[in-house]
C-alpha cells in the first residue's frame, strides 16, 4: 500500500533544510508507519535530493512522524535552480512511498 492511503503530509523549509510531517488519518495506523517509515527509508526514498542527514521525530499523541532532512533543497531557496525551490512537492512524493 502507498502511504497516501493511510496518511497525509505537510512540508516546510528553512534554508537548505526540508521538514516533512506524515500524519495518519486513523490512530490505529500510527504503529504501522512508526515501524515502516524510518529515517533510513526516507533518506533512501529521497536519495537523489537529500545529501545530508535525515532525522525522525515521533509524535504518537498526534499520530505523526516528522522528518528533518538536511542539505535537501539544493542550497536553499535563494540558491537552488529547482522549479520547487521550497520543496513543497516533497510531501506528495513521500506519500507515494510503498510500505
Amino acid at each position: 500500500m502507498k502511504l497516501k492511503e493511510i496518511a497525509h503530509s505537510r512540508t516546510g523549509d528553512k534554508g537548505n533544510i526540508s521538514n516533512i510531517s506524515l500524519i495518519v488519518y486513523n490512530e490505529e495506523d500510527y504503529k504501522l508507519i512508526e515501524e515502516k517509515v524510518t529515517a533510513e527509508k526516507v533518506k533512501e526514498w529521497f536519495q537523489d535530493i537529500v545529501k545530508g542527514e535525515v532525522v525522525r521525530y515521533e509524535l504518537p499523541k498526534l499520530g505523526a512522524l516528522n522528518f528533518v532532512m538536511y542539505e535537501a533543497l539544493g542550497g536553499g531557496v535563494t540558491r537552488s535552480l529547482s522549479i520547487d525551490k521550497h520543496g513543497k512537492s516533497l510531501s506528495a512524493a513521500l506519500l507515494e512511498m510503498e510500505i
